[in-house]
């Protein structure tokens, strides 16, 4: 999961210099903001440190004579620990905090500079990794109680269980409606999480393995959709798909950080066989093959860019570690009636999907796959949701 940034981006890391923000409140002049970051560039001549700011925007930070530069050591959470440096000791990909008046043009004058080098938030992040190792578990919403502050959590596979995560101490994150990167989550709240969702949960359990006290929970609606090309606007990155589920038109977008693959016949065939949904119905005969995906809701190493749960032999570990090494795909290449697998972020009939994954040659996967109604039943296929690891 490791630090939720873009090099540490998240809420937890933001209360490492809670006692910091709160003392440079008396400092700064009114209205002031509050700036957290990732420094881009330094400029000593100028005495001026450019920020990519946790919010998007582009700051350039004005440094006086009298400005403070301090250090926060890596665990450390008391302002006291901060170790005076000078501002040459500030380096590009080192985390940094600090408040003043931002200005139109979003220079912003500052008077005391709190950083984390880029070789603590590393280390950090490594730290964070194992943390949603042993104690992350990933489901799906069934119940949301937000008088109790809690959520009825499933988790996926055969040997599902279902968990009720105790959420009043929780920080609570949600993943972006184009990006299934953990550090483009947003700051979000107990009252975003919605049954159906896709749940992240750092926390402890109890003796029984029945609730979980968590500490952070990260959320998102995601969906998978089979389709099949109508056209293709390779300029623009986008597809116009048949959805095989609704049979209706629907929209796909891409862009930088969508993953586009083409995967061959005899890799698609492997899939449908050691991706065979667990559901009713037909499944996808797998003679002499390895068992059926499993799915316990244990978490693996964090990260990825589309959403799921294990990584045992023939899970969705297994699946990303395929597509990434599959060919890519050029928009350009795919003509009308060719078969593909979205996956994004579930949004309302009509608007148009981002995609995080978008996999070209699954025409053998979708003709094995079960049919429900008489609906394509995606089952297993699923990625990886980003984990606080995902850069």
């Amino acid at each position: 999961m490791y630090l939720p940034l873009r090099q540490v981006k998240g809420m937890k890391f933001l209360g490492i210099f809670a006692l910091l923000a709160a003392s440079l409140c008396l400092h700064a002049q009114t209205p002031a903001k509050l700036i957290a970051g990732i420094v881009s560039a330094v400029d000593t001549g100028a005495k001026q440190i450019q920020v990519k700011g946790d919010d998007g925007v582009a700051y350039r930070l004005t440094l006086q004579d009298n400005t403070i530069c301090l250090r926060m050591p890596l665990g450390e959470t008391d302002q006291k620990k901060a170790v005076r440096i000078t501002f040459s000791d500030v380096a590009v990909g080192d985390r940094l905090i600090a408040r003043g008046p931002v200005a139109d043009d979003k220079t912003v004058p500052v008077r005391t500079v709190m950083i984390m080098s880029k070789t603590d938030v590393a280390q950090k992040q490594q730290r964070d990794q194992a943390d949603w190792q042993n104690r992350g578990i990933t489901g799906i919403a069934s119940a949301v109680n937000t008088s109790s502050n809690e959520i009825t959590i499933t988790t996926r596979g055969r040997d599902s269980k279902t968990l009720t995560v105790e959420a009043s101490s929780a920080t609570f994150r949600r993943y972006s409606p184009d990006s299934l990167k953990f550090a483009d989550a947003k700051p979000s709240s107990l009252a975003e999480v919605q049954p159906g969702d896709t749940i992240r949960v750092l926390g402890d359990k109890n003796d029984e393995g029945t609730r979980v006290k968590a500490q952070e929970i990260v959320s998102g609606a995601f969906e998978t959709i089979a389709g099949t090309v109508i056209s293709a606007d390779a300029a623009n990155g986008e597809i116009r798909l048949t959805n095989l589920q609704s049979k209706k038109p629907i929209v796909v977008k891409t862009n930088s950080a969508t993953m586009l693959r083409r995967i061959d016949e005899q890799t698609a065939t492997m899939l449908a066989r050691r991706l065979r949904p667990a559901t009713s119905g037909d499944a996808i005969p797998a003679p002499g093959g390895p068992p059926p995906a499993r799915e316990d809701g244990a978490n693996g190493a964090p990260g990825g860019r589309g959403f799921g749960g294990g990584r045992g032999p023939g899970g969705s570990g297994d699946l990303q570690q395929v597509l990434e090494r599959s060919p890519q795909l050029a928009l350009a290449e795919l003509k009308k009636g060719d078969a593909v697998i979205v996956s994004g972020t579930k949004v309302p009939e009509g608007v148009a999907i981002t995609a995080f994954s978008f996999v070209a040659g699954v025409e053998p996967f979708l003709a094995a796959a079960p049919r429900t109604a008489g609906q394509v039943n995606l089952g297993s296929w699923s990625l990886e949701v980003g984990g606080p690891a995902e850069q």
